[in-house]
């Protein structure tokens, strides 16, 4: 049982997943945000690994990603980043990004360097489920990876349900049919979808991501599922002057309401 799995058993709603690319605002910050994060109240750290093509993400992330590469953020810089992040935080931490990094560093060596710093999860956007299940699932389940599956709007019940099987982290779900980015409230037709997932009865946690961006937007989401993932809206707030962990800390304290 990794540290996911006993996030969810412990708490069954308004779970709050932070995404950040690694590397930005500073090169070296990725660590201090993680465990300000932690200590702020987030209950789960969406680390991107940033690509110098990210198509599914909004311009926000994007320029983040960019920067982080300028800064001169890679894989294994990262990784060197994080090997002793156990010893400052026990907050459930997730890489997400793009397979061709994963497969550029190896997969097999990705896979067993993840487990040895203490990553709980992987969210591969690109990487099709079929393919996980044929070549890799022994390799994430050996080294003790959850492997998050995105679920966007147009996905059917029948892909839905076997997505929930093949999943044994939680449930991405998308939204939108855009890229990521903030945006103000959810219309009708995502009020539409995420009632059609409450009433497929899924087995796996569920967690919106994709324009929330505050305290109401946040408590909407989590009317529909266990929580809510907010990327964007953080990645702005950690720019301009000021005190990294003051930012991150107000932050957090103005989703949660606290």
């Amino acid at each position: 049982m990794n540290r996911l799995d006993k996030l969810f058993q412990n708490k069954k709603e308004n779970i709050l997943s932070i995404y950040f690319s690694a590397g930005h605002p500073k090169l070296n910050d990725t660590a201090t945000i993680i465990e300000t994060l932690d200590k702020s109240g987030a209950d789960i750290v969406e680390v991107g690994m940033p690509f110098s093509d990210p198509v599914a993400d909004g311009p926000v992330i994007q320029q983040s990603s960019l920067k982080a590469l300028h800064n001169g953020m890679h894989v294994k810089l990262l990784f060197e980043q994080l090997a002793s992040i156990r010893q400052k935080t026990q907050i459930p931490i997730v890489l997400m990004g793009y397979l061709n990094p994963v497969l550029q560093y190896g997969i097999k060596e990705f896979c067993e360097k993840s487990n040895e710093i203490g990553i709980d999860g992987l969210i591969l956007p690109d990487l099709p489920p079929d393919l996980y299940l044929d070549e890799y699932k022994l390799l994430f389940e050996q080294n003790n990876l959850a492997n998050v599956l995105l679920v966007p709007p147009q996905t059917s019940d029948a892909r839905i349900k076997e997505l929930d099987s093949i999943t044994n982290g939680f449930l991405y779900i998308v939204a939108a049919s855009s890229t990521t980015g903030a945006k103000k409230g959810f219309e009708e037709y995502q009020i539409e979808y995420f009632n059609r997932l409450q009433k497929l009865q899924l087995l796996s946690p569920t967690l919106i991501g994709f324009g929330i961006s505050s305290n109401q937007s946040f408590k909407e989401a989590c009317k529909y599922a266990n929580g809510a993932i907010i990327g964007s809206a953080f990645i702005k707030a950690l720019e301009g002057n000021g005190k990294l962990e003051s930012k991150i800390e107000g932050f957090v304290k103005d989703i949660l309401g606290n």
